[in-house]
């Protein structure tokens, strides 16, 4: 069969024809094709993977009458789905029909199985007489294999309000196995944006700048997906995801409100049960991700593990749904670093899964272990930004520093296990931050344990005035920082192999609008077997 020849941006907006149809139409080369009118009812939020295992992989869609989410129907719908070895569907690998349920908002989580490891596939659905667009897809390598590379991408933080996602367009086009979404997939502000067509959907309760109702999450994440650009990123490749807070409110723990909020904001514990309940309810309808969601519970147990074979471990956390409140009581959660090492008794994980993680980490027999999590694990000093020389370092206390002692029991069960070369994924700071993480960081000559990458934004604000001064104090307040930067949007791009652990920093120059080049501006090499980082 003659290759298409089209690239991944492409794949995505292609593809409308019938189920069982031989040969697909021809699509457009050209960048405009991809955003006009090759997604249509009921597929206008795309198609979507997810969880790759050597057998099977997670397929997501989901019905809508239009982008404000519309309900599809008030009955089940059934969906036909097909998985192929080819971009054409001449050769079918898994064929079935699923329903779609207007309880879950007619979302559809198809957990195909039967699949070759480490084997692409091509995926698509059916409903209503309509098709949707084709999707890409690759399993996890098999258990014992061992696989000589691993390619993914990192991705998080993508504030529709706050500009466009070319970053996105960038992956896209990307030769990856996989991504990894580290949370901040929506935020909850209220509408206002500096572009007319990215103001945030209206929620029921207005003024209170955040979202409150099943619909409210269910309309807001339909928005986001209205983005071309993420479509087209979730069609190309599997996805692995993970929640921070946004995708309930800023900075909740467990079921403690946000700190600043006041008057018909505040909440309480029961309250705010019932809207991260909405929240997390809304978050599976719209992923490709394997759970067990009970409807109305304000549980939903998403942290979870992948092998690549024997090169690469991936423990995804949650560390939002179980951790103890931040420290310290400070506005903003950000305050004075000893209240962060004071905090004996707080947990970011909860004990369940630190004793999980525990023992994922111990029983592994990957060459390579990665916790891919949230919130920046490396302990980060920042100078005080009135100028005052009292106190003159604060800490950011919603991440790991806010929770030393946990931090430093992790970090010295990678040290005295001798976990096989360990690696830490993390977001939220809209920032890039690549670090050599120590049992002790105030010993900066002692040996390092681990490496972590964190990735920038898409497009959420990291403070432009940030910038030049946490570059001045980094070798001096935060001397196992190796590389910062704080001014371009994009994500990290990664090449695993067996000897070597490649972290490619790709950023776009701008925001302001749909599409810009992405460029490479940094890369840093770790060696198996040895934690640190180096320049390349």
């Amino acid at each position: 069969m003659p290759d298409l020849q089209l690239s991944r941006r492409h794949l995505l907006a292609g593809a409308a024809t019938v189920v069982g149809a031989a040969v697909l139409p021809s699509v457009s080369n050209s960048p405009a094709a991809a955003e006009a009118g090759h997604t249509t009812e009921p597929f206008l939020l795309g198609v979507a993977s997810g969880d790759p295992l050597p057998n099977q992989v997670v397929l997501w869609t989901r019905l809508v009458r239009n982008f404000a989410a519309a309900a599809f129907s008030t009955r089940p719908v059934p969906v036909s789905w097909q998985v192929a070895h080819d971009e054409r569907f001449r050769r079918l690998a898994r064929t079935g029909v699923t329903v779609a349920r207007p309880e879950l908002a007619h979302s559809v989580h198809v957990d195909v199985t039967g699949l070759e490891p480490g084997r692409e596939y091509f995926y698509r659905f059916k409903a209503d007489g309509d098709v949707s667009p084709v999707g890409r897809t690759k399993t996890a390598a098999a258990r014992w294999a061992d696989p000589s590379r691993l390619r993914l991408g990192i991705v998080n933080c993508q504030d529709f309000q706050n500009g466009y996602w070319p970053a996105y367009w960038g992956l896209a086009e990307e030769d990856l196995d996989v991504v990894f979404h580290l949370g901040d997939y929506i935020y909850e502000y209220d509408p206002r944006s500096r572009f007319p067509d990215r103001a945030h959907t209206t929620p029921e309760t207005l003024g209170n700048d955040q979202l409150t109702t099943l619909s409210d999450y269910r309309n807001r994440h339909a928005q986001y997906k209205s983005d071309p650009a993420l479509r087209a990123a979730h069609a190309a490749f599997p996805w692995v995801v993970t929640w921070d807070d946004h995708e309930t409110e800023n900075n909740y723990a467990a079921l403690t409100d946000e700190i600043d909020d006041a008057g018909p904001a505040k909440q309480t514990r029961k309250q705010f049960a019932a809207q991260r309940a909405n929240a997390y309810q809304a978050y599976y309808e719209h992923m490709p991700i394997r759970a067990d969601l009970r409807i109305g519970s304000s549980d939903l147990r998403i942290f979870r593990r992948f092998d690549f074979g024997r090169l690469a471990r991936f423990n995804v956390l949650d560390t939002r749904q179980y951790r103890t409140d931040q420290p310290g009581g400070f506005s903003g959660d950000f305050g004075l670093p000893a209240a962060g090492t004071a905090n004996s008794a707080g947990t970011l994980t909860g004990e369940d899964q630190e004793r999980w993680l525990s023992a994922g980490l111990l029983g592994s027999h990957a060459r390579w272990n990665v916790i891919a999590q949230q919130v920046m694990m490396s302990r980060t000093l920042f100078p005080n930004p009135t100028g005052s020389p009292v106190p003159p370092t604060l800490a950011n206390l919603d991440q790991w520093d806010g929770y030393a002692p946990q931090r430093t029991r992790l970090l010295r069960l990678l040290a005295e296990a001798k976990i096989s070369n360990p690696v830490v994924f993390a977001g939220d700071i809209h920032s890039t931050w690549f670090s050599e993480l120590k049992v002790d960081f105030d010993r900066p000559e002692s040996r390092s344990v681990a490496v972590e990458f964190v990735a920038t934004s898409v497009s959420s604000d990291f403070p432009t005035a940030f910038d030049a001064p946490l570059k001045a104090v980094n070798p001096t307040l935060n001397p196992h920082v190796r590389y910062f930067d704080g001014l371009k949007r994009g994500y990290l791009r990664c090449d695993v192999r067996r000897d070597t652990w490649r972290t490619d920093v790709r950023v776009v120059d701008t925001i302001e609008v749909r599409q810009a080049p992405v460029s490479t501006s940094a890369s840093y090499t770790v060696e198996a077997g040895r934690s640190t980082l180096v320049t390349t």
